[in-house]
């Protein structure tokens, strides 16, 4: 199968928000704002929907009890053509209007507490979503990818799909409905001219948020650039804590995350410097259309046609008017700025699954484990074909071990036996039944692993030995450990199985680490056992050490080692010598000793490396005891 040449975090995007497609991104945002499978957060979204239209009535009917109240006490009897008698003093008027606003406020704050649920679920599951889908990609991508940049933009668009949900159910429709209701009330009740004027104000207003607003969205795109780009050089940075300390570069590391968050400084400075230009326009713009209206309402009041209460209606009408307004500038930068903050995270959840299960795939049935390669030819890009129509055979029960200079191919054929990608041509089979046909999980479930990097979690022993086997009990957690011979340190150590481990497993040797790795795989217990260079990372001591538990888990189990050490492969059943891509000699040790070829090369030359590095470790051992009997000498 044809693989894409490059597969990583895209860094800009054809749907972004400046492109016209807002509404198709919103269109993808409707399952988490509208799940499907639950009605009772549907109930809460209709429910949150009726109470906040009910408020918006409400709040639009409070400033005619303003109105009242003020003709009241002036001696008008307006409220007297609406209102039944015993409901037109001022003083029950002036009660009545502080009983609807907080009847008002009450509502708004039951739509908040009922639309709670219904944003964190959908956070809850675009975040899931997304951590799926990281899990489904390919190696490729993982190997491409910037840890810290990704972790920024899942943790941005987290938090933009919530602000997105609540603002696009919960104020936009109600903004535009309270807008509908002050122009019918005003053309009602105060003629045409008044609608033009709240309409013009209106209008103006909403041009100016919406330019202002895509002026901003730049600069925010600009910040958000640089916070990615800091956050990936500190955690990238601190990752590599050893290798900082190795070469001294703390100051560099320093200048370097320093130079990032001077350019996210200058960004979110303009951020908020732009906010400002913003909101001092939007003010001039309703303080012009307000003060157009108050003077037409006041030159009716002197003129005998409007009543005092009518202006302090025309004037708390307006003010209400402001909220939504205001609203619908914040409505529509938060919405703007959620989609430019979401922009990455869908482009993250577009990125091709690249190994695919197909879709009459079944489960691998492993009955003796032989694993077979036929005629396999695999490139990770064009123009570099990595393997060259490779076959063998690792016999179910049999250790078959492979070995070459760096660059051969050693490790890509673990790879492709795990199914990390798909081949270019030829079978890769395990019991005769081709990888390809058979479901990714049921692949891996076959296959145990002892890597050259053991890379730990976070977290004490016990978790990371039980990985093998999440619902191993505590009994076969420790046999396991014991039988990789690690099980005596562990329960030296005060915390035990409870020790933590530190970031990816630093605070134990190689060594440990390797043996922690074959506890894993032992508790695991699959037919079908991979050693990729396994102790290739340790000195000869730790080697010898380890060889005999990797021997314990390679007993009765169909092994494929790749080894660096050659030593550590003496008794496989055979042996296959890669070069460039092609098996160029086959057999065992002994016969390939014999044939004086590329292996014997290389086990003369470790050899010598060996013997070198023995007498070395002799040397420096008898300079120390020398040290020590002088010392008693004296």
């Amino acid at each position: 199968m044809p693989v894409p040449d490059q597969i990583a975090l895209p860094q800009s995007t054809n749907q972004t928000v400046d492109s016209g497609k807002t509404l198709s991104t919103l269109k993808n945002l409707w399952p988490y704002m509208w799940p499907s499978g639950r009605p009772d957060l549907k109930a809460r979204v209709v429910w949150a929907t009726f109470y906040l239209v009910l408020a918006k009535f409400l709040t639009v009917g409070i400033p005619y009890f303003y109105k009242w109240a003020t003709d009241a006490l002036t001696g008008a009897d307006s409220a007297a053509k609406v209102l039944p008698l015993i409901l037109t003093g001022a003083i029950t008027l002036v009660v009545a209007y502080n009983v609807a606003r907080i009847v008002s406020v009450a509502l708004n704050q039951l739509r908040d507490a009922l639309f709670a649920n219904v944003g964190q679920h959908a956070v809850r599951r675009l975040a899931f979503h997304t951590f799926n889908h990281l899990h489904r990609l390919s190696l490729r991508f993982h190997l491409e990818r910037r840890t810290g940049g990704l972790s920024r933009v899942i943790e941005r668009g987290t938090k933009g799909i919530e602000t997105i949900v609540r603002f696009a159910i919960l104020n936009t429709l109600p903004t535009i409905l309270e807008f509908v209701l002050t122009a019918v009330i005003f053309g009602f009740a105060y003629g045409l001219s008044y609608v033009l004027v709240v309409s013009l104000t209106v209008a103006l207003y909403s041009w100016f948020t919406i330019w202002a607003s895509d002026w901003r969205i730049k600069i925010r795109k600009e910040m958000n650039d640089s916070d990615t780009e800091a956050n990936t050089k500190a955690i990238d940075s601190l990752l590599n804590f050893e290798t900082v300390k190795y070469f001294g570069n703390e100051a560099m590391e320093a200048e370097r995350f320093d130079r990032a968050m001077a350019r996210y400084e200058k960004a979110a400075t303009d951020t908020w410097v732009s906010l400002g230009w913003l909101n001092f326009g939007q003010g001039v713009i309703f303080s012009v259309g307000m003060a157009v209206v108050m003077v037409m309402s006041a030159m009716e009041v002197r003129a005998g046609t409007q009543t005092l209460g009518d202006f302090v209606f025309v004037n708390s009408l307006l003010m209400q008017l402001s909220i939504p307004l205001n609203f619908i500038g914040f409505i529509y930068r938060e919405l703007r700025q959620g989609l430019t903050d979401i922009e990455e995270m869908f482009l993250l959840l577009d990125v091709p699954q690249e190994v695919r299960d197909r879709e009459d795939a079944s489960a691998l049935s492993v009955t003796q484990g032989s694993i077979r390669f036929e005629n396999v030819r695999f490139r990770y890009e064009p123009g570099r074909e990595i393997l060259k129509g490779i076959s063998f055979e690792v016999p179910a029960g049999k250790t078959v071990a492979i070995v070459g200079p760096s660059g051969a191919g050693k490790s890509t054929i673990s790879r492709l036996l795990y199914r990390f990608y798909d081949i270019e041509s030829g079978r890769i089979t395990v019991d005769g039944q081709d990888i390809a046909g058979v479901t990714q999980s049921s692949l891996r479930a076959a296959i145990g692993i002892v890597p050259q990097d053991t890379v730990l979690f976070n977290d004490t022993l016990e978790y990371n030995i039980r990985y093998g086997r999440v619902e191993a009990s505590d009994e076969e957690v420790r046999l396991a450990a014991t039988r990789a011979q690690i099980g005596p340190f562990i329960e030296l150590l005060p915390d035990g199985y409870r020790t933590m481990v530190g970031e990816r497993g630093l605070k134990l040797s190689g060594g440990e680490k390797q043996r922690v790795a074959i506890a894993r795989t032992l508790l695991k217990g699959p037919p079908i056992l991979l050693l990729d260079e396994a102790t290739s990372a340790l000195d000869t001591h730790t080697e010898q050490d380890i060889q005999s538990a990797l021997e314990e888990a390679a007993r009765e189990r169909t092994t494929l080692t790749i080894a660096h050490r050659l030593s550590t492969i003496v008794g496989a059943d055979e042996i296959l010598v890669l070069k460039a891509g092609e098996i160029v000699e086959r057999g065992t040790h002994a016969t390939l000793l014999e044939a004086g070829g590329l292996y014997a090369e290389m086990w003369r030359m470790q050899r010598e490396a060996t013997e070198a590095e023995e007498a070395l470790r002799r040397a420096r051992a008898a300079d120390e005891f020398g040290i020590v009997d002088r010392q008693r000498l004296d």
